[in-house]
């Protein structure tokens, strides 16, 4: 088990969004070092819906696909919440989720972010390209 998660009851949860998951790849940053950096212990949380969102971007060629299928490599590293049983816009589920679990979010999603922030709810953006950056409204 990676380092980041110790087991203990003080961890943090972290919701990552499909944006989240496609950070590395494009950018070369490594998301669960910055959560560390930024929480000490930490619980990266996924959405199912967003792991289906990862499944049908890798299908595809290119550079999105490649960095869907690098973000799906990833999930072992994470905690993976059931389907929500209303269909909803993947952006809506993470938001719901983020509200019940009382987690800050992953996310560069412009439309996301400031949904989040309007609802008071902590998002973490990749900052020049380089590194994590909590934000809060």
């Amino acid at each position: 088990m990676a380092a980041y998660r110790n087991g203990g009851s003080d961890r943090v949860i972290v919701l990552l969004d499909t944006n989240a998951l496609l950070i590395p790849s494009r950018s070369g940053v490594d998301i669960f070092n910055g959560l560390q950096e930024i929480f000490g212990a930490f619980e990266p949380v996924v959405p199912a819906e967003v792991v289906d969102e990862l499944r049908a971007l890798s299908q595809g060629r290119g550079k999105s696909a490649a960095a869907a299928r690098f973000g799906l490599a990833l999930l072992p590293q994470c905690r993976i919440l059931p389907a929500q049983d209303t269909p909803a816009p993947v952006d809506e589920i993470v938001a719901r989720s983020a509200e019940i679990l009382s987690a800050p979010v992953v996310t560069n999603d412009r439309k996301l972010k400031d949904d989040l922030l309007h609802k008071g709810i902590p998002v973490l953006i990749l900052r020049n390209q380089k590194r994590l950056e909590l934000i809060r409204k």
